[in-house]
């Protein structure tokens, strides 16, 4: 039984030892190519990316790109090492030919994101900072990863939406703003224009409004009991809410100030006697 076993280990002991004498020149060649190819690999992954940084390739797609070069080149080069060591990579090829089907397979829902994500990086119909509106969700763009897209929203509440859910879908970009509209109603003998002027300079007053964008103020509707005054402005997405607030609280002071009459609803009622 021991004289088997030392039989056996003596087989294996001349099997490696005449494939190190027949192949040690082989092995140094396969590392030096290894190392070479590691350096290479590294070296030409930072060249591409400046290349791509200097023609303002975004930072996501610019690291995926890349990180394939990179790739494909360790295994470029890790072929050429297992030919010159005598290891067939055939077999290898068809391996992960089989391989790659059952992960694409698998992995289907994954992979179409990540494609997504890739034609949103490259297309750029929205950058960070912007706020969109797409499949019934709203926020702003905080972050463009390969597999998902984070938005923000003024409740610092983080929305992730896989990518896929996002191309084909169609997309309402306010850029970094957002519209915001409001409404107040007026007495029926009050005059409209001066409180249309005097909405104007109280929204022109609040910092948090956009400076390129002009307010839109006028008459929105005669109501029943009112003139309702409409007005719109745009203000940055991160301070939506709280703008709206200030906005309004400042419109009914600055018209309760010039005495214009805010009315109740009214109904007028007449009594005939019989």
């Amino acid at each position: 039984m021991i004289e088997n076993e030392i039989k056996q280990l003596e087989k294996v002991y001349d099997i490696l030892t005449e494939y190190l004498v027949t192949y040690s020149f082989q092995l140094v060649a396969a590392l030096f190519i290894l190392l070479i190819g590691l350096w290479a690999a590294k070296k030409l992954s930072k060249v591409v990316f400046n290349v791509l940084a200097k023609n303002n390739v975004d930072v996501t797609l610019n690291n995926f790109i890349s990180n394939v070069v990179k790739v494909l080149l360790i295994i470029t080069f890790v072929i050429v090492a297992l030919g010159k060591i005598g290891i067939s990579v055939t077999p290898f090829v068809a391996a992960i030919g089989a391989a790659s089907l059952g992960a694409g397979l698998a992995l289907q829902g994954m992979l179409s994101n990540y494609g997504a994500g890739l034609a949103i990086i490259a297309t750029r119909p929205f950058v960070v900072g912007d706020t969109i509106f797409v499949n019934g969700v709203f926020g702003q763009v905080s972050a463009i990863e390969l597999g998902v897209t984070i938005l923000t929203n003024e409740d610092r509440v983080e929305i992730t939406i896989p990518n896929k859910h996002i191309m084909g879908e169609i997309i309402h970009n306010s850029f970094a703003y957002s519209l915001v509209e409001g409404a107040i109603g007026i007495a029926y003998h009050e005059d409209p224009e001066h409180a249309i002027t005097i909405i104007k300079q109280t929204l022109k007053a609040l910092p948090s409004l956009s400076s390129t964008q002009e307010s839109q103020i006028g008459i929105n509707e005669f109501a029943d009991s009112s003139i309702v005054i409409g007005y719109r402005y745009w203000v940055a997405t991160e301070k939506l809410i709280a703008t709206k607030m200030e906005a309004n609280l400042a419109v009914f002071n600055a018209l309760k100030h010039a005495k214009i009459t805010i009315p109740f609803p009214q109904r007028e009622i007449t009594i005939k006697q019989g």
